[in-house]
């Protein structure tokens, strides 16, 4: 079987890729940034240089013999990058996706609409799909770590409000059973971690393993889309993380699903275990 990767040098795609390395197969990874992608696979991935903004000829070869993708789109324009792969993957035969999308199309919040209508394209094609509707990711958490190590301090606009983030590899090996099995066709699997959690108690298990206080300040809507529009991405972008956050505050996004364990077996890895692996980012 041969398995076709976009996104391979991000965080998810990256882990993605290695997984199938180790399973004895030989990837091919879709990429921007060919130098990154050899840095990261070196000679064990078959790699197609291309742009999922701005497909072409590219996409083509990288999706003609390919047994099944994983796709990985982001921004408001992913439901068009979601149909336009579809498409060329119907016409080169690929016989299973599965795209990472988003436990906010359930609720139609921030990114939610933006997964929806790209899963709503690949649904229309006819190609055999799976979605993996995954709560947000715990390496997230990597974006308070400047104002925690500087200032001992994470300010968010989440309130009191929880969410059950869910630990990459934990992602990883949901989406690499799905594309490897074609066991879950059909299916969108909703995963998240296994305990939804404040961002003031996240704040203090930081701090309680880098042995500091860590301190949980509240911002304003308006506070946090400032916060939001400094990340870059764009407006909408900001929009989309205030949305969610607002979501958080107000006690919409506390899931807690069972899917990890249903898909894996296993119980999915607890926050804390994040944490330990990545304290040091926080110090």
């Amino acid at each position: 079987m041969t398995f076709l990767v976009t996104g391979a040098t991000g965080h998810i795609g990256s882990l993605v890729t290695h997984r199938l390395i180790r399973g004895g197969h030989r990837p091919r990874v879709f990429v921007r940034d060919a130098a990154r992608a050899r840095a990261l696979f070196g000679d064990e991935v078959d790699m197609h240089v291309g742009d999922l903004a701005r497909p072409g000829p590219a996409l083509r070869k990288a999706l003609a013999g390919s047994d099944g993708v994983f796709l990985l789109n982001s921004g408001p324009r992913l439901a068009g990058r979601d149909r336009v792969v579809v498409q060329v993957a119907v016409e080169a035969g690929v016989k299973h996706m599965v795209k990472l999308s988003t436990l906010d199309v359930r609720t139609g919040v921030g990114t939610g609409p933006w997964h929806a209508r790209g899963e709503d394209a690949i649904r229309q094609s006819g190609m055999p799909y799976t979605f993996i509707q995954s709560a947000a990711f715990m390496s997230n958490v990597l974006g308070w770590a400047q104002s925690i190590a500087t200032e001992g301090v994470l300010r968010s606009s989440t309130g009191q409000g929880r969410i059950a983030f869910i630990h990459p590899d934990d992602l990883a090996d949901v989406i690499t059973h799905a594309l490897t099995t074609g066991e879950h066709i059909g299916e969108s699997l909703v995963v998240t971690g296994p305990e939804a959690l404040s961002y003031a108690a996240m704040a203090a298990k930081i701090g309680a393993v880098i042995g500091k206080e860590v301190r949980y300040e509240e911002l304003s809507d308006e506070e946090a889309h400032e916060a939001a529009l400094a990340y870059g991405g764009g407006r909408q972008y900001a929009d989309a993380l205030v949305d969610i956050w607002r979501a958080i505050r107000d006690g919409r996004l506390t899931t807690v699903s069972d899917g990890v364990e249903r898909i894996l077996g296993r119980k999915p890895l607890a926050f804390d275990r994040w944490l330990h692996q990545n304290a040091e980012a926080f110090q």
